[in-house]
């Protein structure tokens, strides 16, 4: 029985959410399965993943292959590495200690990374809001120059004679 580290679809059409399963290889793709090791969800960016880190790596040194989709998730969490350096202690290249080490370490460049990201996508976010505020005014202030009323210069002598009218008006109605 051959062991598929694979992606199980769920959610709804246009968003998906994805199981990350340890199924048969002859299993329908979102059929029975082994075990659920996580879960992948593409509707964010960054995409969240949260995974069974040591139960993946188990069913790696069992021998279940991942496929390629799986393979790249794994990697991006650190999955693959733990793995390696798993194979380097059996070896006895590494002790125990400066695997877990070299894994942490990994992990905290890779946070890095992450949160960097996140601070350029929020700050994307936030310039473009600021240019969208920035276009709007714009659009406001010429719409209002192109509807505002043409005031002509009276004459003040126009003026008085018109003031003049008023009270002649005004007398008239009385």
């Amino acid at each position: 029985m051959p062991v598929k580290i694979r992606l199980q679809r769920h959610g709804k059409k246009g968003k998906p959410f994805y199981w990350i399963v340890a199924a048969d290889g002859r299993a329908k793709r979102d059929g029975k399965y082994l075990e659920k090791l996580g879960t992948y969800n593409p509707n964010f960016n960054p995409a969240k993943i949260d995974l069974n880190i040591d139960g993946t790596v188990t069913w790696l040194q069992n021998g279940a292959q991942p496929t390629d989709t799986a393979r790249a998730i794994l990697s991006y969490k650190g999955v693959m590495m733990k793995n390696h350096l798993a194979g380097g202690v059996r070896k006895g290249a590494l002790t125990e200690e400066q695997a877990e080490e070299k894994f942490n370490a990994w992990l905290e460049n890779k946070g890095k990374t992450v949160d960097a990201k996140k601070a350029t996508l929020a700050d994307a976010k936030t310039k473009a809001a600021a240019d969208a505020l920035a276009a709007e005014k714009a659009t406001n202030e010429a719409r209002i120059a192109a509807n505002a009323p043409v005031v002509e210069e009276v004459a003040p002598e126009a003026v008085a004679v018109s003031e003049e009218g008023a009270a002649d008006a005004t007398k008239e109605e009385e």
